[in-house]
């Protein structure tokens, strides 16, 4: 449980200044478009809550996710969007009320897993900090597309170096799903912190490596910015071709952002 703590607390906190977001939104601005296509404020907030409740239902209820895996596979592609536009038809008080009790009892069910349980989920079953490090990236890549469509610049956080972490582990997945074979060698990844500091994975000699801002890296493996407007440099044909194909997020590739 130990293990858990560090990150439900980011968790929390990242959910908390989205809600702040969205709390006092008129209910006719909920309707307001994204970044996304297709999908309004509602809709963001829509798909955090039911990916909540799947979340919540791998927890404590096992078979219960297993059917879920069951419908998901008849319609691989569309089972998640569709979840959204289901839920985002709720009234926007009711919807908020609800993904504020689903994410509280989520984060109080991640915190008592028992040390070494594997939690199922759509890809390789995950400890409960890895549940809620995968909660985090979603958040805040949801929540940067409703800051986006409110026109509100939200400032980096210390946060972002677990969503990075997740960038960089994915590394070969993105490959993989592409269709293509992962590099064999290692990269080093070095990044500029929010608070003037440096954050690194890999090896120091390193022949291929990855570097810029770790906010952009984030937004750049979260395909919520198109990769000409980061600063994000790669050095080697390997490393320039993961920057073009790069996802933090589970399921088939996705399609960017012009």
């Amino acid at each position: 449980m130990a293990g858990a703590e560090p990150m439900v607390a980011d968790l929390r906190a990242e959910s908390d200044e989205l809600d702040a977001l969205v709390a006092d939104l008129p209910a006719a601005r909920w309707a307001e478009p994204t970044p996304a296509p297709g999908w309004t404020i509602a809709h963001q907030i829509a798909h955090l809550l039911w990916t909540d409740r799947v979340a919540l239902t791998a927890v404590t209820d096992e078979a219960g996710f297993a059917a879920v895996l069951t419908e998901a596979a008849k319609d691989p592609t569309g089972f998640v969007d569709a979840g959204a536009d289901e839920v985002a038809t709720t009234e926007p008080a009711e919807l908020l009320a609800d993904w504020r009790r689903t994410r509280g009892r989520l984060h109080d069910e991640l915190l008592g897993v028992a040390d070494g349980r594997k939690l199922p989920w759509f890809g390789p079953p995950m400890s409960a900090a890895s549940m809620a490090t995968a909660r985090l990236m979603e958040t805040w890549a949801h929540g940067l597309d409703v800051a986006d469509a409110l026109g509100v610049d939200r400032p980096a956080t210390a946060r972002l170096r677990s969503i990075a972490h997740i960038g960089v582990r994915t590394r070969d997945f993105a490959f993989t799903v592409h269709g293509l074979v992962p590099p064999s060698d290692p990269f080093l990844v070095r990044l500029d912190a929010p608070d003037g500091s440096t954050w690194e994975w890999g090896p120091q000699d390193a022949a291929q490596r990855v570097t810029g801002s770790a906010r952009d890296f984030c937004m750049l493996v979260t395909q919520r910015r198109p990769r000409s407007a980061l600063d994000v440099t790669a050095l080697g044909e390997d490393a320039e071709r993961w920057l073009g194909i790069a996802q933090a997020f589970a399921g088939p590739p996705g399609p960017g952002r012009d």
